[in-house]
């Protein structure tokens, strides 16, 4: 019997070496047979966003024609995670319109993300977002392992459409899939399961854990833009009934392994700006994070080109609908490369025909947006072509702040003609030019040789525009080649620098020096008198369009040295005030005020900010209240500068209040220079408290 049992042990240990020998022979063939996967480059589609991407770093393949404004940017070299990868790409030049490989690293979110307009793409600002990403060149780092697929926040990725075989959040494959070394207790499982048939055993919650099964969301939730391992998944243990809860990782070779809840998690060296990740994948999300994440980001606009924008559209017969659409198109592609917001340019759209109507003014939308589907929503309204009457229409009724004008923002209409008006623009546009307004135009398809007997105003887009130096005027020989206009027309109404039509404190007065030339005053004092009207006059944009400059002398008489509308250059009016001669006499300053408000002040121009400057050394022979009262009631600015023997409290009567901004005393002549910024300075100040309009 001791023999037969000691046979059985030797038959039982030389069994055992086998299947040992065996395993070990057998996980070395395995191992022989398994390569390593030749790396991919996955291919992600124009659309795809950084943010939905959960890798923090990966090599993808862009296709061409990234370039659409339709792909939205956010930012300038460290673009917003809610931007298209391959759009921040061609932006920020690593790539061209036609496509390739980059490199996408994500760091951290920021504040103040600016937009731009480069190669092609106009990138848009955005106040804050909690995650970032720099683009490269894809040039791999050695010992850095990219992924052959990427790891989506959603199920439904777009990347899916491109054929690219991508990763959800999922349970860790099962590690039988993977070879592991066979232990001595296996082995002797194993044989004790062969010799005694059983029923297989119910598998165990933990071993259900390890099955593949899409991670399903709280309502409301959007998926986390987390910073996670390159080839990381992490799931969510409570949706599993009988699950332990903790965090899994799953590693390079696929094995996975589960961290208890309670003990600490070391996971290398990490950024600081990951998320709550527990807390995020128990349901509980922030509140600051669903503000963020329920809501598409609205850009506040770009401040570097904070215009108010009126877009004239051509809706006559004559266009015609697929014309028209085309002219859409156009309004849609500036609207998206303007960045529109209020903070930046706002845009409003007018259609023109036999009579202009306005679709939505200034206010109606703040963001690229919903201006695209305004603007999509605009129907033809058909007729003539009356631009003069619709330029009119913008001038008398556009630009106000039941409209949503802003005091400090340039106006700006950009006009759009097929072919010639069937009115008259230059009278509309110069009164337009007066009122600050920076008019543009752009002409599509001008008349043939045999059609300019039609044309009602030769050169009418020459006589419309702010100047006549190019800067203001685009044309195109075909509808076609309408979309050529995008870029340098958003660049030009964005140059406030060369707004020449902007109405400002320098460019938008008439104003009228009242000089006294009584004997006091003598021959010296007055020509030094006439050098501080020339600092004054130096100070100010001269044009018939911008500031305007006339000059009365007095005495006991008085006399029109030149009007208004006598020089319209600089240079001329600065001769002119050295040609004034000293006359002498008496100081009748009530019946000067007067004779100025009826020969200089009454030829003024309706849309000019009146200023007169009246200049005296004492005090004057008859009343000044009355004309100084009806000065005042007529709109017309006045500063009472006195010189020497002047009376304080008379001044204080001529200047329009409050007295202190509008009066000033000087002992001498010879210190009248000193006041020349202090008078220019509060000028400017009352002109930018008012309405631009």
């Amino acid at each position: 019997m001791r023999t037969v049992v000691l046979t059985m042990k030797a038959s039982v240990i030389e069994m055992f070496l086998v299947l040992l020998v065996t395993g070990v022979h057998s996980n070395k063939e395995m191992a022989k047979k398994i390569k390593r996967p030749k790396f991919t480059v996955p291919q992600i589609n124009c659309d795809v966003k950084a943010g939905k991407i959960i890798n923090p770093e990966f090599i993808v393949k862009c296709p061409a024609g990234c370039q659409d404004p339709k792909y939205h940017v956010y930012g300038t070299d460290v673009y917003a995670s809610y931007s298209s990868v391959c759009g921040a790409a061609v932006h920020s030049g690593v790539l061209d319109n036609s496509g390739g490989k980059i490199l996408v690293r994500k760091v951290a979110g920021q504040s103040g993300y600016k937009g731009s307009y480069s190669n092609g793409v106009q990138s848009l600002s955005l106040p804050r977002w909690r995650e970032s990403f720099i683009v490269l060149e894809s040039k791999p780092k050695k010992g850095v392992t990219y992924p052959s697929a990427l790891t989506y926040s959603s199920s439904k990725s777009p990347a899916a459409q491109a054929g690219e075989t991508t990763k959800v959040y999922q349970r860790p494959p099962i590690p039988g899939t993977t070879a592991q070394p066979v232990t001595l207790m296996q082995l002797l499982a194993v044989t004790v399961a062969v010799a005694t048939p059983t029923t297989l055993p119910r598998p165990s919650p933990s071993a259900a854990s390890t099955t593949s099964i899409p991670r399903p969301q709280p309502v409301g939730h959007r998926s986390q833009e987390m910073d996670l391992w390159s080839t990381a998944t992490y799931t969510s243990s409570q949706n599993r009934p009988g699950a332990d809860p903790g965090i899994q990782r799953q590693d390079p070779s696929g094995a996975a392994f589960q961290k208890p809840v309670g003990a600490d998690v070391s996971l290398g060296d990490m950024d600081s700006w990951k998320p709550g990740s527990v807390l995020l994948d128990e349901g509980l999300v922030p509140k600051e994070e669903l503000s963020t994440q329920s809501l598409e980001p609205v850009s506040l606009g770009d401040p570097n080109c904070k215009i108010d924008l009126s877009f004239l559209i051509d809706g006559s017969t004559s266009i015609g609908k697929r014309r028209f659409r085309i002219q859409k198109q156009l309004l849609a592609d500036v609207a998206q490369a303007l960045d529109i917001g209020p903070a930046g340019p706002l845009m409003g759209v007018v259609q023109y025909g036999d009579n202009p109507a306005t679709h939505f003014n200034l206010k109606t939308h703040t963001n690229s947006r919903d201006l695209k589907k305004a603007i999509e929503k605009i129907t033809q309204r058909g007729g003539l072509s009356n631009v003069g009457r619709a330029i009119s229409f913008v001038t008398k009724n556009f630009f106000s702040k039941a409209n949503g004008n802003r005091s400090g923002a340039p106006n700006v209409v950009v006009v759009m003609v097929d072919g010639w008006p069937t009115d008259k623009v230059e009278e509309a546009s110069r009164l337009a030019r007066e009122s600050g307004i920076n008019i543009f135009f752009i002409t599509i398809e001008g008349a043939a040789e045999n059609e300019k007997q039609y044309v009602v105003e030769p050169n009418f887009a020459n006589k419309a525009v702010c100047r006549t130096n190019g800067f203001y005027s685009l044309h195109v020989q075909s509808w076609f080649g309408l979309h050529k206009t995008l870029q340098p027309l958003v660049k030009r109404v964005c140059d406030t620098d060369r707004l020449a039509c902007s109405k400002t404190c320098l460019n938008s007065a008439d104003i009228g020096f009242v000089i006294d030339g009584s004997s006091s005053v003598g021959t010296g004092n007055f020509r030094t008198v006439l050098q501080f009207v020339t600092n004054l006059t130096k100070e100010f944009e001269i044009s018939d369009t911008d500031t305007r400059i006339g000059a009365v002398q007095y005495t006991y008489e008085q006399r029109l040295e030149f009007g208004f509308d006598k020089y319209s250059s600089k240079p001329d009016i600065l001769n002119a005030i050295k040609r004034v001669g000293y006359w002498s006499g008496g100081t009748s300053t009530g019946a000067a005020i007067n004779f100025a408000l009826e020969q200089l002040f009454k030829k003024s121009k309706p849309n000019k900010r009146k200023l007169m400057i009246l200049i005296t050394d004492g005090r004057s022979y008859d009343d000044v209240r009355i004309p100084a009262m009806a000065a005042h009631l007529k709109g017309v600015i006045t500063y009472a500068i006195g010189v020497a023997w002047a009376a304080q409290e008379e001044l204080e009567v001529i200047a329009t209040h409050p007295a202190r901004d509008h009066s000033f005393f000087v002992d001498e002549f010879d210190n009248l220079y000193q006041y020349v910024p202090r008078i220019i300075q509060n000028i400017c100040t009352e002109f930018n408290s008012q309405p631009r309009n």
